[in-house]
């Protein structure tokens, strides 16, 4: 190929979308970044504006996409992501999804290019299986607060292998399981930047229910490398992409205060409906068919993140 390969990422100003951009370029790409910044941020890309293989397109991914020229890769992240950002925009998270989804499949379809779909580890909704291998079909409640994010990602998967098995789009999907790192926003409302925030304000660290409920933790970087390996592999199917360390909810929050040496106390509120008791990925087929598993540890991950997090909130240095 005398040119570089093109790629699309919709959802590039987000958290994830954001640490793809800059791989693809490092991996010499050309990416074109398209966000309409409802939960993503023009900070999260700032630094890459005026690299030469970078363009923005602000643009609603539910609407007609167009991108001039060939592309050869297609990844699907325009989404809300934490369940404090889809309960307030319940309707967008299932446009995006669904019309979402179907115009990014109709651009890779119209130019010949591989997409991959952001999936999620919601789409096993409060698991009656555990750990969750990619052949369970999930327990997810359709009607509640939860199921405009987990049917729309359901719907999405379901519409991705639609156009791969009656268009032949060559197709991914990739099912995350919780990640973190820089450039989450510090009020997403998940655990890790909750917990992080609070601890470092010297305020009370929330916790739900009983605390017993656990999850299973990735380090951004991890999550990029699983990406990119399964894009470029032969794979055809969703693939778990996640850290199969488990903890409960209340040992991080002990966790997170034992990192940033807080004085904060640990107060417990009632669990949010239909909220899974358990999130374990099994990553038995990554490993087999990607030769990926996680690096990071947690406790390099959060330091790491923590830096971030004292920057964002005025605290570097202390």
């Amino acid at each position: 190929m005398s040119r570089p390969p093109r790629t699309l990422i919709t959802g590039g100003a987000g958290f994830i979308g954001s640490h793809l951009c800059e791989r693809f370029l490092a991996e010499g790409h050309e990416v074109i970044c398209m966000d309409n910044f409802i939960t993503g941020s023009p900070d999260n890309i700032a630094h890459l504006i005026g690299h030469e293989r970078f363009h923005f397109i602000h643009h609603d991914v539910t609407n007609f996409i167009y991108v001039e020229g060939p592309l050869d890769y297609v990844l699907h992240f325009a989404s809300p992501a934490s369940p404090a950002d889809y309960l307030k925009y319940p309707i967008q998270t299932l446009k995006v999804g669904a019309l979402g989804t179907h115009k990014a499949l109709g651009l890779a379809k119209a130019k010949g290019a591989r997409f991959l779909l952001a999936s999620t580890s919601e789409v096993y909704g409060d698991p009656l299986v555990h750990p969750q291998p990619e052949d369970y079909w999930g327990n997810v409640n359709p009607v509640g607060l939860r199921g405009v994010y987990d049917e729309a990602k359901r719907f999405a998967e379901a519409m991705t292998m639609a156009y791969h098995r009656y268009h032949g789009v060559d197709v991914r999907i990739v099912r995350i399981f919780n990640s973190y790192g820089p450039r989450m926003r510090l009020d997403d409302g998940r655990a890790l930047p909750t917990f992080m925030t609070q601890a470092l304000k010297g305020e009370p660290i929330t916790v739900y229910g009983d605390g017993s409920q656990t999850r299973s933790f990735q380090y951004i970087d991890d999550l990029v490398e699983g990406i990119y390996r399964l894009l470029m592999s032969d794979y055809v199917g969703p693939v778990n992409i996640g850290n199969p360390e488990e903890i409960s909810i209340l040992e991080f929050a002990k966790e997170i205060i034992e990192l940033t040496g807080s004085k904060s106390e640990i107060v417990f509120k009632p669990l949010p409906a239909d909220d899974p008791k358990v999130r374990q990925p099994d990553i038995s087929l990554a490993r087999r068919v990607l030769g990926w598993e996680p690096k990071v540890s947690r406790r390099e991950g959060l330091r790491r993140t923590l830096e971030y997090f004292k920057q964002r909130l005025g605290l570097a240095g202390s």
